[in-house]
């Protein structure tokens, strides 16, 4: 079987990509870099990351981008000998506006250099790339109407004015020939997030559609053409969890069809699994996948329903490989283990080191953890409800503003830390530092205070996390007894529904290693090793 989600913690827009006998999901990273993540399988049941291809400064830069801008929804797919990327590089978020950047890159092999990119167009998110058996190339976004009251939080259905097709030149790599709206989308609106595949003589068009929250759903359509018109799946939706607030996978929408080269067919989709009381989806959105059956030449769950599955049949007898729940991470090489991302910057060399004191990772203070351009935050995914990281760091500040430590973080309204950092009559201190949402002010807090002294030396620092709770954790260098520093805090708003609640922002959680330094002398934090083990 295949247990769902696929690939835990935030991995949203799930766009799947079979060549051969590999198959191949690329999901949105969104202000995290690099960007695109890339999963590889030979089974479907098992998922190894496997590469982020828009790693350089001439791919991505995401400085200034808002949080839950950057990278939305790519689309990968595989012709003429080359693997294709479309993307979009978000740059506004709040407001009207959302200067969305759709581009393309391209490699001979997943796990090679991607090109630069050539730049599409601007008119909406949520490009896809449509290879004919004809040989021609075609281009689809969603179109996005400036005109509504359609802001972050609160997205209004007329902006997402349907999903445009236009042919791609692969020779010129540009767009040519006449610009066609050819879907509005269902009545639940909101649509995005378009795929074509071809099947029969039929043109299948799968749409996300309801937002992000828990109205998603995975919508279908068909035409002759492909320019439409398009006619609407008997059941309009061929995957959501909307009606059903019981059902162990939640938000289920925005995936893409494929099929085995046995001719199996399966769709993926994105997913939230939340937590009571307050049904706040820690991990963020995750991948799953569902196995489908063909009838009439319409596509269905195999299940039946809409109701995505957590455990559906294999297409072979693979059998699950369990992940070690213990992660140990030593900073003895001279590239981040894979697991581990920043953000927004192509310039990582200005925000750490690990050849400057070798078998440490070393941060450079830079600016605040709620900068949006040049942050010294270096983290990964949490995978697990419930988790434990822990860490040991070497760091003297000379002023209250140069500080390091751990975080579980979300975006710069969204985090709890805990810091070493000084004190005016206290001296060297670790204490807390708290930011619970992002509305009304997103103003951060503190919730043990002016903290605790602690002697000179490394100090070994901890959280704890059990579903919607959070425990800090400290111990000096000589001892080896920890000591709980601060209350219990609300870990269950590090999620797309604390602040402001859904569509206010989807990334997903992250635990990790940061350094800022507001005087700006860019003092320098060394982290020894980085423990993330679930509970």
């Amino acid at each position: 079987m295949i247990h769902n989600p696929i690939l835990p913690g935030f991995n949203p827009d799930p766009s799947i990509c079979r060549v051969g006998e590999d198959y191949y999901i690329a999901t949105s990273t969104f202000e995290w870099y690099p960007g695109v993540q890339i999963h590889h399988s030979r089974d479907l049941v098992n998922w190894t990351l496997k590469r982020r291809p828009l790693e350089r400064a001439g791919q991505l830069d995401m400085r200034g981008n808002p949080d839950s801008c950057g990278i939305w929804a790519p689309c990968l797919s595989y012709s003429d000998g080359l693997f294709f990327l479309v993307y979009t590089d978000v740059k506004r978020f709040d407001g009207n506006f959302k200067d969305a950047h759709n581009y393309i890159v391209t490699s001979p092999t997943i796990e090679g250099e991607w090109s630069d990119p050539i730049y599409v167009n601007s008119s909406g998110f949520d490009p896809t790339l449509f290879h004919d058996d004809d040989g021609r190339k075609w281009f689809l976004n969603m179109q996005w109407n400036h005109r509504t009251e359609s802001y972050g939080g609160a997205p209004k259905h007329p902006a997402f004015d349907g999903i445009l097709l236009q042919e791609w030149d692969f020779e010129t790599r540009a767009l040519k020939g006449p610009i066609k709206n050819i879907f509005a989308g269902s009545s639940l609106g909101l649509v995005e997030g378009p795929h074509v595949f071809k099947r029969n003589g039929w043109y299948y068009l799968t749409t996300a559609e309801g937002g992000t929250g828990y109205d998603h759903a995975v919508t279908m359509a068909r035409a002759r053409s492909l320019d439409g018109p398009y006619e609407m799946h008997p059941q309009t939706h061929l995957i959501t969890s909307k009606d059903h607030p019981k059902a162990v996978l939640q938000r289920a929408g925005h995936g893409q069809y494929v099929e085995t080269p046995e001719g199996e067919a399966y769709h993926t989709h994105l997913c939230g699994r939340p937590l009571a009381p307050q049904r706040r989806c820690t991990l963020g959105r995750e991948t799953a996948i569902q196995k489908c059956i063909w009838e009439d030449d319409w596509l269905y769950l195999a299940q039946g329903g809409v109701v995505p599955d957590v455990d559906v049949p294999a297409p072979s007898d693979a059998r699950r490989i369990e992940q070690p729940a213990h992660i140990e991470r030593s900073f003895d090489d001279k590239v981040l283990p894979p697991e581990f991302q920043w953000l927004r910057t192509p310039h990582p060399e200005r925000l750490f080191s690990l050849t400057e004191r070798p078998g440490r990772l070393r941060l450079f203070g830079r600016e605040s953890i709620g900068s949006w351009f040049e942050q010294s935050l270096v983290a990964r995914r949490q995978e697990h409800h419930s988790f434990r990281a822990e860490t040991v760091v070497d760091f003297s500040p000379e002023t209250y503003q140069q500080v390091a430590g751990l975080t579980h973080y979300y975006n710069r309204h969204k985090f709890h830390s805990l810091v070493v950092t000084l004190h005016e009559k206290l001296g060297r201190v670790v204490t807390v530092l708290s930011c619970p949402g992002d509305f009304p002010h997103g103003r951060m807090s503190f919730p043990a205070g002016s903290g605790v002294s602690i002697p000179d030396g490394p100090v070994h620092l901890a959280m704890e996390i059990r579903d919607n709770d959070l425990q800090f954790f400290w111990r000096a260098g000589g001892s080896n007894d920890w000591q709980e520093l601060g209350p219990v805090l609300d870990a269950g708003v590090i999620s797309d529904e604390g602040g402001r609640g859904e569509h206010g922002s989807f990334t997903g959680a992250f635990v990790g290693l940061f350094a800022f330094d507001t005087s700006g002398r860019a003092k320098t934090a060394d982290f020894d090793y980085f423990v993330y083990e679930a509970l």
